[in-house]
Formats: structure tokens, C-alpha cells, sequence
């Protein structure tokens, strides 16, 4: 199939909702979680706690995006990286997010910090402690605690009228 077939066009006078693609994976220990604390000066998320991740370049599929990220941002062996979510992330743009979800588990070695931020090993039941990016409450169990052989989970993202994150997961109807 030629790339005239797949329906990119950006001439069209309709505007299509586009993704930009981005991995998440959170790294497990133990009963520890490996967490980025965005370093003072990025300009979203600063000083808070997220997961390992970032863009997908054109030219990597997704899942060698997953493990390039977690090489570039914790210089960090690990195995088991699987995909356990993927969230569309509606800005109110005709460009959206398409996150794509993994964890991992990492059995030795120490996170080496990047120009993200410094990396910590946070119990999993202090992680309801520190100050998390918003959404991370809510998907960070329903990620870790996920069965092996279960489906990934699916969700959609977007913002109420007071610009409040509002959750909607597919499979049990529920928002956050």
C-alpha cells in the first residue's frame, strides 16, 4: 500500500485530529517504584514525580521507544517491559497525545539522574505521599497492579470547563 492510501493529508480543508505519540514506563523493584523527579527547570512538571518516558521518534516503533527512554533517563537494565496501557490525552486541539503505557522490573544497578531530573526508588505505599503529576494516583496502581496476563487498560483524557483532568477508563466506565 503506497503512503497516498493511508490517508495523511494534510491539505484537506478538514482538519483530522492528530497524536503525538509518547511512551510512560514505570520501572518496579521489589515493592519500590522507580520515579523521575522532574528536574527545577523543565517547563512542565517541575519538581514533581512522574514515570520514565518521552517522545517516539519517526523512525522507532513504539516499544524500542519504551526502551530507549528508560535507557536515556535512568541508564537502567530492565526486563519484562510490557505494555499495559494506552491513554488518548484530549487537549482541545486538533493535536492530541497518545500515551502509550509500560512497566518493567529492574533487579540490579542504580538509576543513573539525566538533565530530566534526579530518579528515586519510592515504596509503593509512600508514593500516595509525595507530589505525584496529576494523573499518576490514578494510573500508576491500575498500571502496577495489572495481571500478567490481562489486556492493556484504555483510557481517554480531557478537561472539564474549570480546566480539571477528567479520567475515563474504557473497559470499567469509570472517570476520575
Amino acid at each position: 500500500m503506497p503512503k497516498s492510501d493511508q490517508g495523511i493529508d494534510v491539505s484537506l480543508k478538514r482538519q483530522r485530529y492528530t497524536v503525538i505519540p509518547r511512551t510512560l514506563v514505570f520501572i518496579t523493584r521489589d515493592d519500590r517504584v522507580l520515579l523521575l523527579r522532574g528536574a527545577p527547570t523543565k517547563r512542565i512538571w517541575a519538581n514533581k514525580y512522574n514515570g520514565i518516558g518521552g517522545h517516539i521518534e519517526r523512525d522507532e516503533d513504539i516499544y524500542s521507544a519504551a526502551a530507549r527512554e528508560v535507557r536515556e533517563e535512568a541508564s537502567l537494565a530492565v526486563d519484562d517491559l510490557r505494555l499495559v496501557g494506552l491513554i488518548n490525552i484530549d487537549g482541545d486541539q486538533p493535536t492530541g497525545i497518545l500515551l502509550f503505557v509500560f512497566t518493567a522490573e529492574s533487579q540490579a544497578g542504580e538509576p543513573i539522574p539525566s538533565e530530566e531530573g534526579s530518579l528515586e526508588w519510592i515504596a509503593r505505599d509512600q508514593v500516595a505521599q509525595i507530589d505525584l503529576v496529576e494523573d499518576l494516583p490514578t494510573i500508576l496502581p491500575r498500571a502496577l497492579d495489572l495481571p500478567p496476563d490481562a489486556p492493556p487498560f484504555f483510557a481517554h483524557y480531557h478537561y472539564d470547563e474549570q480546566e480539571r483532568l477528567v479520567i475515563h477508563f474504557a473497559e470499567d466506565g469509570t472517570s476520575h
